[in-house]
């Protein structure tokens, strides 16, 4: 069994062509790769499906306990002939900067995997030699097992292998010389999608034939097989470095707002909790999935098959309503903003959604779902330059930006910067259709829009800097916020949400067995007449 994570000493090193040209190459000598990614990214897992054409999970030790990690990681392993799993930033960048909690290395060291360090030579030569080092030292076991050389040219990778293997006792394995095909355009929320890049199969097949030439996979393959055992370095011990203090952290401010009640059912009674328990019947789940809504866990979704749910995936780009005989809806994240004209000119779409809402279907509207629920929505290009303007479209477009769905009281603006990226914590204040008062739940925010009213029914909390603000919309029938919530990390949410979609179900059914019976009674009164 081949198994290992390629990370680097930071973002832009070229670790998703390295692991995508791996798993194509790894596919391709029949050893039955899958896939994994550390952390929370969600675009990444789509190049990893796009080689594989399976799914690809992610690994997050911060949205999920270790157990629950490792579960997840053996699970798919054994069901595959080897295991490949892309890191995130740099090897030891962990929740807020300043730990390696949730890092690479958290990942690797969890899981007992080899680290194969992905590094780009550019301007530096013997300076590598410092920097593995560095990279292998830092912590123990660093379970750096290996080498690969990005962007180098092969007269480089000539002069270098020996003097950096002998001066690091790291093993050089070999390189990935400059290839335009290797170079993935990015935009604001990162790298374009997989399905965004038309040529993207040529162009993993190019790069995974260039790398069976130039890295010595033998070699590689014994260094990370699980029989082998892991190559360690054995340094000592650097304890943790303290975190940084919480002044000289994100010093963004989050305005105040005044809470505007959006337009769904409210109960004026306090509720008793919902039981915890899968509903008796299969309940089924529409879930956005398109070009505008492709951010999601594929490890959520499976925990809504595993608590019996029957998924039902429509497309609010494409569709003109919801599918048939649903009973609870799930908008996913992903970028609306790109596809404006689209959504807003989908008018039977955004009424077909917003009539579910309001009428009480259990919903979870997440970051670009979340968006997509609110007044209107200012836009980007699709070549990816965000505008501080508002795109002139047909369908609505104006100096406010384009129509969406109307339940919520926001309007989606993009405010040029990252807005309060990264982990953090919410505790609810209420109990709600996801939560309990009280509860924490750990989330995650990736997005450069921001709404004029982001909701307060939950509390987040930065787990590093302590940074907070209040957030989200939570009804009896709603969850709606930027935050991304991780249904395989807290099954309570995910039998939470499907036990109620359960009683809409009962309860809609409950309806239409009155109105056939009331229509049958009229028709038979009907009849009556007639015979009188």
């Amino acid at each position: 069994m081949t198994e290992m994570l390629l990370a680097a000493p930071a973002s832009g090193s070229g670790k998703t062509a390295v692991t995508c040209g791996m798993l194509a190459l790894l596919k391709q000598k029949g050893k039955d790769p899958c896939a994994f990614k550390c952390g929370p990214d969600y675009i990444d897992p789509m190049f990893h499906r796009a080689v594989l054409g399976v799914e690809s999970h992610n690994l997050d030790l911060y949205l999920a306990e270790e157990a629950q990690v490792r579960r997840l990681y053996h699970d798919c392993r054994g069901r595959h002939g080897s295991a490949v799993c892309e890191g995130v930033m740099g090897l030891y960048d962990g929740v807020g900067g300043t730990t390696v909690q949730a890092s690479a290395w958290h990942v690797a060291d969890t899981l007992d995997l080899p680290v194969i360090l992905v590094l780009r030579p550019k301007g530096a030569s013997l300076t590598l030699a410092a920097q593995i080092r560095g990279l292998a030292e830092f912590r123990q076991p660093s379970h750096v097992a290996g080498v690969i050389l990005n962007d180098c040219s092969d007269m480089l990778y000539r002069s270098l292998a020996d003097v950096l293997e002998w001066e690091t006792g790291v093993p050089l394995l070999g390189y990935l010389p400059h290839m335009e095909e290797a170079r993935f355009e990015s935009r604001h929320l990162g790298l374009y999608t997989a399905q965004e890049i038309g040529d993207l199969d040529t162009r993993i097949r190019a790069i995974a034939a260039r790398m069976e030439q130039t890295i010595d996979m033998e070699r590689l393959e014994n260094l990370c097989s699980r029989e082998a055992g892991v190559v360690r370095q054995h340094f000592s011990q650097i304890q943790e470095t303290p975190s940084i203090p919480a002044q000289t952290q994100e010093t963004e401010g989050v305005p105040v707002q005044t809470q505007k009640v959006p337009d769904i059912p409210v109960q004026t009674q306090k509720t008793a909790p919902i039981p915890a328990q899968k509903p008796e019947q299969p309940v089924r789940i529409a879930v956005a999935r398109d070009e505008a809504f492709c951010f999601f866990y594929e490890e959520s979704l499976e925990a809504f098959r595993q608590e019996g749910a029957e998924l039902v995936e429509f497309s609010p780009v494409h569709d003109s309503r919801l599918p048939e005989n649903i009973h609870g809806l799930y908008l996913t994240g992903g970028y609306p903003e790109l596809y404006l004209r689209e959504l807003s000119a989908n008018h039977s779409m955004r009424d077909s959604v917003a009539a579910a809402v309001r009428g009480g279907m259990p919903t979870v509207a997440e970051c670009g779902g979340f968006l997509y629920l609110g007044q209107r929505l200012s836009g980007a290009e699709r070549t990816g330059t965000v505008h501080t303007g508002i795109l002139q479209e047909e369908g609505g477009a104006g100096a406010e930006g384009s129509p969406m769905c109307g339940v919520l009281p926001g309007s989606g603006v993009c405010r040029e910067r990252l807005v309060r990226f990264g982990y953090s914590s919410l505790t609810a204040k209420k109990d709600s259709l996801l939560f309990r008062a009280g509860e924490e739940i750990p989330v995650h925010e990736f997005h450069y829009w921001d709404s004029t009213d982001n909701g307060q029914d939950l509390h987040a909390v930065k787990p590093v800097s302590g940074r907070s603000w209040d957030c989200g919309f939570a009804t009896d029938t709603l969850y709606a916020g930027f935050p991304h919530l991780y249904f395989a990390g807290h099954p309570q949410l995910t039998r939470r949400f499907l036990a109620a979609a359960g009683r809409y179900r009962d309860t809609a059914a409950a309806g239409r067995q009155k109105g056939h019976r009331q229509k049958s009674e009229t028709q038979e009164g009907k009849g009556e007449q007639t015979c009188g």
